[in-house]
């Protein structure tokens, strides 16, 4: 199986690419959804959570208090690398094994993991390809005002708070720019999916 990793910054239109993909027939997986079981009720990585940074953010039900402990991190950088340090093995050990069942069921297909800190966690080195997702800046900024409900000072924190878009766009072996809209976004996906499918029958 040919393994890819996706990623790109917060607001560039990762999940309709992974979206095509997956209708394109890759297996795919968002990191999001694997960091949400790893700190689900009663694991190891809720435990870790707890220890770190106190039963407070825990819910009165036992479950992580998501936006409790997005206001201690967002606003404090050695908090938030913390956070990162204590769940990005768990996450990566969680996707492993996710890609291995994948590789068991369809030894020659396309499994595709989106996350958008894999270049800074070095989860991408995992990976026989990379994927950067990208747009113009003010693409960015326009989204994320919009989608989530912020004002112009606050996305722009938000954008740097990782890694830059031109930084991340170095380490890739295929660029997808979402810029310009679904339907061009679409055709680049396709076209980068059909040279993924290639390489994977050549078991490469």
């Amino acid at each position: 199986m040919l393994r890819v990793g996706l990623t790109g910054s917060i607001g560039v239109g990762k999940s309709f690419v992974t979206s095509v993909l997956a209708e394109l027939g890759s297996h795919v997986l968002d990191a999001d959804q694997t960091a949400r079981e790893v700190v689900s009720t009663g694991t190891p990585g809720l435990k870790a959570v707890t220890a770190a940074f106190g039963a407070d953010v825990i819910s009165p039900d036992g479950t992580l208090d998501r936006r409790r402990l997005g206001s201690l991190v967002f606003a404090d950088e050695q908090k938030r690398q913390l956070l990162n340090a204590i769940l990005h093995p768990f996450i990566m050990a969680r996707q492993d094994k996710i890609m291995r069942q994948w590789e068991a069921e369809d030894p020659h297909g396309v499994g595709v993991i989106d996350a958008a800190l894999m270049i800074e966690s070095g989860g991408y080195k995992r990976f026989d390809k990379l994927i950067v997702v990208h747009c113009r800046p003010e693409v960015q900024r326009e989204r994320l005002m919009s989608r989530n409900g912020l004002s112009l000072e606050e996305a722009q924190q938000r954008v740097k708070s990782q890694l830059s878009q031109e930084e991340k766009k170095r380490l890739a072996d295929y660029l997808i720019d979402t810029s310009d809209g679904f339907d061009e976004t679409r055709k680049r996906t396709m076209e980068v999916h059909k040279e993924l499918l290639k390489l994977a029958g050549e078991g490469k």
